[in-house]
C-alpha cells in the first residue's frame, strides 16, 4: 500500500470544510475528518466529501464495551469511509468486535486501525497520571501486538515509533502517524513530533497533518511540501 498524506481537516463546520477544499480545484486529496467537525455536521458531512471523490479518514476514536463498539462501527459502516479507528486500550476483545461491526456480508472493511498514544501523551504523562509505569515505547508496542492479534490493519503512533510498530508487528501493519511539524513551525500542543521527511525516514505508511496545512497562507504549497518531503510526488 502506498504512502500518502491525509489532511486533518479539524474545522468546526461544513462551510469552513468545504471552503478550504474548494481550494484543491481538481485535486481529491484523502482527508481526515475528526470529532469536531463530525459532532457538528453528522454523516451528511461524510458522504457531502465522499461525494466530490476524496477518501476519508473518519477518525472518532470509538472507546466503549465491545457491544457498543460492534453496533456503533455497523453504523459507520454505510458512510463509505476508507479507514477509520478505535482506542486500543479498550482491550483485544472490544476491537474485535470493532472488526465485526465494520466487515460487510462479502468480507470487504474499511482499514481499521487502533490508536495506541496520542501525540500530545509524554512520558511523564504515561507514568504520573496515567499510572501506566512502562516506557512509552513499549507500550504502544504492546497495544499494536493487540491490535494485530484482533485482526486490524495497524495503528496510529507517533512518528517515533512507526518503526518499533514495524518490527514488532510487520511492515505490512500499517502505521498511521501524526504529530507532523515543518521544522521551521511550532510544535503547538503535540509533543512526539517530527518533520515529513523525518517521517518518512522512521517508516510512517501515512502521515497526518492538520495546522501545518490548514492554517498556511498557501495551502496547496504547504500540502505539495508535504507530498514531496514525505515521497509521495
Amino acid at each position: 500500500m502506498g504512502k500518502d498524506v491525509i489532511i486533518a481537516c479539524d474545522f468546526p463546520s461544513k462551510e469552513e470544510t468545504l471552503r478550504f477544499l474548494d481550494k484543491f480545484t481538481g485535486r481529491q486529496p484523502f482527508v481526515k475528518i475528526g470529532m469536531e467537525l463530525f459532532y457538528a455536521e453528522g454523516p451528511e458531512i461524510v458522504k457531502e466529501i465522499k461525494a466530490r471523490g476524496c477518501r476519508i479518514f473518519l477518525d472518532l476514536k470509538l472507546h466503549d464495551i465491545p457491544n457498543t463498539v460492534e453496533r456503533a462501527m455497523r453504523s459507520l459502516a454505510g458512510l463509505g469511509v476508507d479507514m477509520t479507528n478505535v482506542h486500543a486500550a479498550g482491550g483485544k476483545k472490544m476491537m474485535e468486535a470493532a472488526v465485526r461491526g465494520l466487515t460487510a456480508d462479502d468480507g470487504t472493511k474499511p482499514i481499521l486501525i487502533a490508536v495506541t498514544q496520542l501525540t500530545s501523551t509524554s512520558q511523564e504523562m504515561l507514568n504520573d497520571e496515567l499510572l501506566i509505569p512502562a516506557n512509552i515505547k513499549d507500550v504502544v508496542a504492546s497495544y499494536a501486538k493487540n491490535a494485530r492479534d484482533a485482526g486490524l490493519d495497524g495503528v496510529v503512533c507517533s512518528p517515533l515509533e512507526a518503526g518499533f510498530v514495524h518490527e514488532t508487528c510487520g511492515s505490512g501493519f500499517l502505521t498511521v502517524t501524526p504529530g507532523i511539524r515543518f521544522k521551521d513551525a511550532a510544535a503547538d500542543d503535540q509533543t512526539r513530533i517530527t518533520d515529513p521527511s523525518g517521517a518518512r525516514s522512521l517508516g510512517s505508511d501515512y502521515i497526518v497533518v492538520g495546522r501545518p496545512i490548514t492554517k498556511a497562507a498557501d495551502p496547496i504549497a504547504a500540502y505539495e511540501r508535504c507530498l514531496r518531503d514525505f515521497g509521495v510526488i
